[in-house]
């Protein structure tokens, strides 16, 4: 186990939204922005920007980590570009307030038809329709998760069909 592999959690914290320098041992470098650690594996995660305003994602796996340097802090506008990465295309055209409200009109439409439903979550972000079925912002069909197929499928035909009404 190597010295990158022993630090805790709490010490890999303080590398996410700075522009780092990783040597390994094959003696390759790799510099980018740090999007996360792996907890388990150690593992980082680097964001490196490309022209037309693409994004590349690249994981240099923590057994391999000889040396992580810090290059650069990042600032504000920098961690909310690095947040914004992996969220999907839908919920980025939505502002907090917009995703407030559809929450809001999509609880109370299924509470109107009788569907319990409760919000999750320290935020409370995410409904929950019977304790079987989550659904995430922006609050449509694509969001919802279940085990249950059977619930899954029909409730998102329910949001479906609300959506196409409103």
């Amino acid at each position: 186990m190597n010295d990158w592999q022993r630090k805790s959690p709490l010490d890999w914290e303080t590398y996410v939204n700075k522009m780092v320098k990783v040597a390994t041992v094959e003696k390759h470098e790799y510099e980018g922005w740090v999007l996360t650690v792996d907890p388990v594996s150690a593992s980082i995660v680097l964001a490196t920007s490309l022209e037309n305003e693409k994004t590349s994602i690249s994981v240099v796996l923590g057994h391999a980590v000889q040396e992580v340097e810090i290059l650069k802090e990042g600032n504000n506008e920098m961690k909310k570009r690095l947040s914004c990465i992996f969220a999907p295309e839908e919920s980025k055209a939505y502002s907090p307030e917009e995703l407030e409200k559809r929450k809001h009109d999509l609880k109370t439409w299924l509470e109107t038809n009788h569907i319990p439903v409760t919000e999750q979550g320290e935020s409370g972000r995410t409904l929950c329709v019977a304790g079987v079925l989550t659904i995430d912002p922006p609050y449509g069909p694509e969001e919802c998760s279940s085990s249950n197929e059977i619930i899954l499928s029909r409730v998102q035909g329910l949001i479906q069909g609300y959506l196409e009404k409103q």
